[in-house]
């Protein structure tokens, strides 16, 4: 009986993904019970079922008690588990990104006509002003928003933004995230070629450092969450394809819950870090830190609960 299975696995603590299922056979338990009841298939049966039934019922209570319990869990092992179940959408969403971004920003070398034509004459003034040197980079960080809170707020805003789309545009067959994937490296990959061309570098990139890392790779899960429901609209098997949608967005959830705690840091260390005048080399170490520690918690991250399962 999978329900029985599924249960004495959860009270052992090795249930591992198959938990999610526990909702869905309790309610058919429950089910199974009130007809016994109603058919009065006798006292054993009933009470063999009640007994699952409450065992059931104490492990949903217990799993949902366990707020903080439930969270670590999330960020220690489902989170990492889920990228590397969707190991070729990293990898597809990542070209999609990257290789525009590198192709833009060093296109500036031979021709920058590219990188007008992407940025235009308000995008270039505008990246003249923020990255013209460090002195004016904090002037007007200053002038603009006014406090590191307020930046933050700008940020996570404007990030949230950013994901969300980029999710959405999932829905239209998985063509709005490659869309806005693909703009997103044209742009940022213009930004920075423009910067190495006609700006200050280390003002552009001693401020991005430090939360590149979050931001970027935050923007990349929410690629896959996006594509995994396009997937589903193009290829939903056997499935209807509102029910294929459906068991994709199960899939998904736990991407964009992800993304989304990446985009938060992200805005964190961009409003209460980045624009702080520190040394560009310490900037520059955390950058490389934390492009380090996402590689290592993407790979290894949750391995062990997964063989354990």
């Amino acid at each position: 009986m999978e329900y029985q299975r599924l249960v004495e696995l959860m009270e052992k603590g090795k249930a591992g993904p198959d938990a999610e299922q526990l909702p869905r056979l309790f309610r058919e338990l429950s089910l199974d019970l009130s007809l016994a009841e109603s058919r009065m298939y006798g006292a054993r049966v009933t009470e063999r079922l009640n007994e699952l039934v409450i065992r059931g019922y104490e492990l949903i209570y217990r799993t949902r008690r366990g707020t903080w319990e439930n969270v670590i869990s999330f960020v220690a092992v489902k989170f990492p588990q889920a990228v590397r179940r969707e190991w070729r959408l990293f990898w597809l969403c990542n070209a999609v990104f990257w290789l525009p971004f590198l192709a833009m920003m060093l296109s500036a070398e031979h021709d920058i006509r590219w990188i007008q034509a992407v940025l235009g004459a308000d995008g270039m003034a505008g990246m003249e002003q923020m990255y013209g040197g460090r002195e004016e980079q904090l002037s007007h960080l200053r002038s603009e928003y006014g406090s590191n809170f307020m930046m933050f707020c700008f940020y996570i805003y404007n990030n949230v933004a950013i994901d969300f789309r980029i999710f959405a545009g999932g829905m239209a067959a998985g063509v709005g995230t490659l869309f806005f994937l693909l703009f997103n490296g044209l742009h940022l990959g213009a930004a920075a070629g423009y910067v190495n061309h006609a700006c200050n570098p280390e003002s552009f990139w001693s401020f991005v450092a430090g939360h590149s890392s979050f931001e970027l790779l935050g923007m990349v899960v929410s690629g896959m969450a996006g594509m995994r429901l396009g997937l589903a609209i193009l290829r939903p098997g056997r499935l209807p394809r509102v029910r294929a949608l459906a068991e994709a967005g199960k899939q998904a959830l736990p991407l964009i819950y992800g993304a989304a705690l990446m985009t938060t840091l992200a805005a964190v260390v961009e409003g209460f870090w980045s624009a702080q005048g520190i040394p560009s080399e310490w900037k520059y170490l955390a950058g490389i830190f934390g492009w380090v520690l996402h590689i290592a918690y993407f790979s290894l991250a949750g391995r062990r609960s997964g063989h354990a399962a």
